[in-house]
């Protein structure tokens, strides 16, 4: 499901209405846990949040004239997802996550490499989340990204 919005409020209003209020509450808790220096806007037609190109003007390895990404959120067919880069790139942070999960939600998680899939969105851990935000900042984020990155 992708929608082509130009901004994250039209974004939200062009996902289900059933949806809306869910994605908005992420949005939030992401917006206020984020460490200063990432940016909010569209990424990838989601709601991303990007490490913007005035702080790390490489941009993205993949295509360098976007900015690093870092976090998405979207309304999938059958599902919320955020996606989380920290959590590809780092085991520890990966390990927290998985470890911290059953003690906020009762389900199994469901979850890709990068891909945290909600398909009950009435049980999205919004304090996990707003945690999971807060646990990299900008310069940690970029110092990770570059020792992932394989040498041409």
């Amino acid at each position: 499901m992708h929608y082509e919005a130009k901004t994250p409020d039209e974004y939200i209003q062009a996902v289900p209405e059933e949806r809306r209020e869910v994605m908005q509450n992420l949005r939030k808790v992401i917006k206020d846990n984020l460490p200063k220096g990432f940016k909010e806007g569209i990424s990838y037609k989601m709601i991303g949040y990007v490490v913007p190109q005035e702080i790390y003007p490489n941009g993205y390895h993949c295509d360098p004239k976007l900015p690093l990404p870092f976090i998405n959120i979207a309304s999938q067919k059958n599902f919320i997802a955020i996606y989380h880069s920290g959590i590809y790139a780092s085991q520890e942070l990966m390990n927290w996550f998985v470890g911290e999960y059953p003690k906020y939600v009762s389900t199994k998680l469901d979850m890709g490499k990068s891909c945290i899939r909600f398909k009950k969105i009435d049980q999205i851990p919004l304090e996990l989340i707003g945690k999971l935000a807060s646990k990299m900042t900008v310069q940690q984020w970029i110092d990770l990204y570059e020792s992932n990155l394989k040498p041409d």
